[in-house]
């Protein structure tokens, strides 16, 4: 290995921005508020009828997340992983070493083996680390682009994942339209072809898939309340799904907002460079298509009893409900950080934000304690609206443990492991005392 390693060190607290930590914390937070009802639930991330309840709070707290939080915190912190490329990347190359690529891709090689681990070992399929480390050898490959580019291909990536999202629509439309069309000879008793006994058996898997008889339902909570190993069983399916098949649908979801979040970095908007007007024209402009798209959504739903022709029916709008409000909570925050206002707050939310890798990782050991069989076994056990007891008292503890960890160390645990590992060196830990 060449000593010209050791010229380039990881970033150290005078050359953070403060502005990228606290979206970054605050993102991480919003990101347990979607993920604790997989945590908690059987099949109820999306569907509030399937298990936990559907009524009263729990109805609230399914409609204050959908409305407000769905896929926006993901979305947000897609951009500044976008944001961290530029900074990386540009703090390398100037360095002017010969091998600031092996370093780069070693960092996200690492990043897709700690993804790896925390969705077999710690038994999180729900896990993005892997997409993101992945995502990051392509995205390296437009770092150089004007933030025009960027745009302009972010939003082809985006336009082209809604178009996805619109053919799965009307296939299962059409799914469905066969299906009632031989239900409706069968029950006039008329004998059924091979090919309309199969249009019946499709729409079957369909609702089997979204909604789940009891027998399913009781399996998963069999697996997940089960020992170690019954629960590794159980999870490696979904695991692999969601690291292999399932990494095609993350790709425009995720590299379009990485793209954005490189080319708004590059304008100056991430580190409040911008123009106050431009946050808040990014804020209410978010929120009026955000809102009104998802109200539009959680009222179809609702109004159908959440049937599965209305998920269906919702399916084609999401990204742009999710688009809109994801702006729109990134220019609320950016007024946030350049507000200054309860800088105590911001400053525990830094804090989190710089120790975000121990921090997710830790909300899945948490939450395995809480939840799972190997820990107290509340799985299932929980309505809907108590699982935010839990993700409200990580906050407070994340809150007040980050900052007095940071006092003394300089890194996390995970980032202080990610960084010794990505230079091929022991970095420092300890702050030197002063």
């Amino acid at each position: 290995m060449s000593d010209n390693s050791s010229m380039v060190k990881p970033v150290t607290n005078k050359d953070r921005f403060l502005t990228l930590d606290i979206i970054r914390g605050v993102a991480l937070f919003g990101i347990l508020l979607i993920n604790i009802t997989a945590f908690g639930l059987p099949y109820a991330y999306q569907d509030p009828t399937i298990y936990g309840g559907a009524e009263g709070y729990d109805l609230w707290s399914w409609i204050s997340t959908e409305m407000l939080f769905e896929g926006t915190q993901r979305g947000i912190f897609s951009i500044l992983f976008g944001a961290g490329i530029i900074l990386l990347t540009s703090r390398l190359e100037k360095s002017g070493i010969a091998n600031s690529q092996d370093i780069y891709f070693r960092r996200n090689v690492w990043l897709m083996l700690f993804g790896v681990i925390h969705a077999y070992i710690l038994l999180w399929s729900g896990e993005i680390l892997f997409a993101y480390g992945l995502f990051a050898l392509i995205a390296y490959v437009f770092r150089h682009l004007s933030p025009k580019n960027l745009f302009i291909i972010a939003i082809a990536f985006l336009l082209f994942g809604a178009v996805l999202d619109g053919l799965k629509k009307n296939r299962i439309n059409d799914n469905y339209l066969k299906y009632t069309a031989a239900i409706e000879l069968k029950n006039d008793n008329v004998i059924l072809t091979k090919e309309q006994s199969e249009d019946i058996e499709a729409w079957e898997e369909i609702e089997k898939d979204m909604k789940p008889d009891e027998a399913k339902i009781q399996k998963k909570i069999d697996g997940i309340l089960g020992s170690y190993t019954e629960h590794f069983i159980h999870n490696v399916p979904a695991s692999v799904y969601m690291q292999s098949s399932h990494i095609y649908r993350y790709f425009y979801d995720l590299i379009s907002m990485i793209l954005i979040g490189m080319a708004l970095f590059k304008l100056g908007v991430m580190t409040l460079q911008a123009k106050t007007r431009l946050y808040l024209g990014m804020m209410l402009g978010g929120y009026a298509v955000g809102l009104t798209t998802n109200y539009y959504e959680v009222t179809t739903l609702i109004s159908s009893e959440f049937s599965i022709q209305a998920f269906n029916q919702t399916s084609d709008t999401y990204w742009l409900g999710r688009l809109g409000m994801t702006v729109g909570h990134l220019g609320l925050l950016l007024l946030f950080c350049k507000s200054g206002i309860f800088s105590w707050l911001q400053k525990s939310l830094a804090a989190v934000g710089q120790m975000a890798l121990t921090n997710y990782v830790s909300h899945s050991i948490i939450c395995g304690i809480v939840f799972y069989g190997i820990g107290f076994g509340l799985f299932a056990q929980l309505a809907r609206h108590e699982l935010y007891y839990v993700v409200f008292s990580i906050w407070i503890a994340q809150l007040i443990i980050s900052p007095i960890w940071l006092k003394y160390y300089k890194f996390g645990p995970l980032e202080w492991l990610w960084r010794s590992l990505t230079y091929m060196k022991r970095q420092p830990m300890k702050k030197e005392a002063v």
